[in-house]
């Protein structure tokens, strides 16, 4: 295992033991991303027992190789090692309500908040199970690729992380966020919500062009490019907010910025857009600005959001 900092870390070990057998391991839940997990394992040669509420979801599995359990309770006493992917954190404790989960290791690949992780594992020491809850940076057809990129964050037990650490590098790559079992959300709810305020920008670029003579694959090609020539800029919020200093590397000041944003919103006007996308984080900078900040750059916006 390679560490990336004290509490992140990567596993890109081979999926077998080191006596070169395959653990076994019951999956719980077959929607489109639970089913992508179990058919990663079952491609891998993994004894593998599903189960999911639609009992016919789990007929194609069986025909490749699963075993599938009657009841929920069943799938988890068919092995050390449970995974879960249901449809929110209360089906967790619902599907798992009469299963024996004392000795077992548990990892939960269902998406929910990062208080959700934390008590989930309360919930799971309780009943006598070690916890890891993830956090899936994936569509479907990105698991069991290893060419995909598609990863999962896991935050929790690192004694069960790393026990099954090749089993979980099967369907798709692994990041350890550290023992604080809300972090895997954490991390998932970060990325995801910087995912929406990109795609929203987006939105905006192809609105404003929308009515031209200008093609969108050809416009696309252009947005892409300048996207990626931006993003290096989240290490320089993230260098200013160690050292607590927002002018450090300061490029385009707060000032010009927000001198800028009214040319942003009179072409928005022009091209009869609606700058409900952009006005928010403008208003955030104006407030910014107002506060003596203006040799800044966006960084101390992050200080009007943390309240």
């Amino acid at each position: 295992m390679t560490s990336q900092t004290a509490e992140t870390a990567e596993i890109s070990a081979p999926a077998e033991g080191a006596d070169g057998t395959k653990p076994a391991l019951s999956f719980l839940g077959l929607g489109a991303l639970g089913t992508a997990f179990a058919r990663a394992w079952l491609a891998a040669g993994y004894p593998l027992t599903v189960w999911n509420r639609t009992a016919a979801r789990a007929e194609p599995l069986a025909a490749e190789g699963a075993r599938v359990a009657r009841t929920a309770a069943e799938a988890v006493a068919a092995a050390d090692l449970v995974v879960v992917c249901l449809l929110d954190d209360a089906s967790v404790g619902d599907v798992l309500a009469d299963a024996d989960l004392a000795g077992k290791d548990l990892v939960n690949l269902t998406t929910g908040t990062p208080a959700q992780g934390r008590a989930r594992a309360e919930w799971a020491a309780a009943r006598g199970a070690r916890f890891l809850d993830g956090g899936v940076m994936a569509v479907p057809p990105m698991v069991g690729d290893p060419d995909s990129g598609g990863y999962v964050f896991y935050s929790g037990s690192r004694d069960l992380f790393e026990a099954h650490a090749r089993t979980l590098a099967v369907p798709a790559g692994t990041k350890y966020v550290g023992t604080d079992a809300g972090h895997a959300a954490l991390h998932d709810v970060a990325l995801l919500s910087a995912m929406n305020g990109m795609f929203a920008g987006v939105a905006h670029a192809f609105a404003l062009v929308r009515k031209e003579d200008i093609a969108p694959r050809e416009f696309a090609g252009l947005l892409a490019g300048w996207l990626n020539a931006m993003a290096p800029f989240v290490h320089r919020v993230a260098e200013q907010l160690e050292l607590g200093d927002y002018t450090e590397g300061v490029v385009s000041n707060l000032a010009m910025q927000v001198a800028g944003n009214a040319t942003l919103l009179r072409t928005a006007e022009e091209q009869g857009v609606s700058s409900e996308l952009l006005a928010p984080y403008m208003e955030l900078m104006e407030r910014r600005l107002a506060d003596g900040h203006g040799d800044e750059d966006g960084t101390g916006v992050i200080d009007l959001l943390a309240r």
